[in-house]
């Protein structure tokens, strides 16, 4: 059994109208899920195929962390996606610094954080003091490096360059595929 701490605020999201979310991911990750909305501990237990309730605990974490549950059951869709966390406190000195951050992840009207999703394909939620990453393993480790070039104060446009180059890296190697 296995143990996640969930924001107050996202617990609804994560339980869904008439328990609708809680079920579904009872149903498709093979757990029973036992959510204390006192402390908003949620305690996993594997009902099925342990291999199929390991992502459980990364679906609940991730709706805590922001994301809509469909995109945090995609990690069911497809055993190379993933989900990936960066503390944005561990890049800050104090509460203002983290707003500074926050928003130059986030970008003038979250363009920046809609850049990282267009041009690498992963889902980007920034909640709180994480950004929250999910997708391929290319297309998460593509979202982290933009994300860490920013909190180390590299401009926007270095990142947005580089966002271009791995969208390019990452498409062409599509395209190579399809032509078998």
């Amino acid at each position: 059994m296995q143990h996640v701490k969930v924001p107050q605020d996202r617990l609804g999201v994560l339980i869904g109208e008439g328990g609708e979310t809680m079920r579904e991911i009872e149903d498709r990750a093979e757990v029973r899920l036992d959510i204390d909305s006192e402390s908003g501990s949620v305690a996993i237990d594997a009902t099925g195929d342990p291999v199929t309730a390991m992502v459980a605990p990364d679906i609940v974490r991730a709706i805590g962390r922001g994301f809509k549950p469909d995109a945090a059951l995609s990690l069911l869709d497809d055993e190379m996606r993933m989900f990936d966390l960066i503390d944005i406190q561990d890049a800050t000195r104090n509460k203002n610094d983290l707003q500074r951050q926050k928003g130059r992840l986030i970008g003038e009207n979250g363009r920046t954080r809609e850049l990282m999703e267009e041009l690498t394909g992963a889902e980007v939620v920034i909640y709180g003091t994480t950004l929250g990453i999910i997708g391929g393993p290319e297309e998460v480790q593509a979202v982290r490096r933009a994300a860490e070039m920013l909190l180390d104060g590299a401009p926007h446009g270095a990142v947005y360059g580089f966002l271009e180059r791995k969208h390019n890296e990452l498409t062409r190697g599509i395209d190579l595929q399809q032509s078998d």
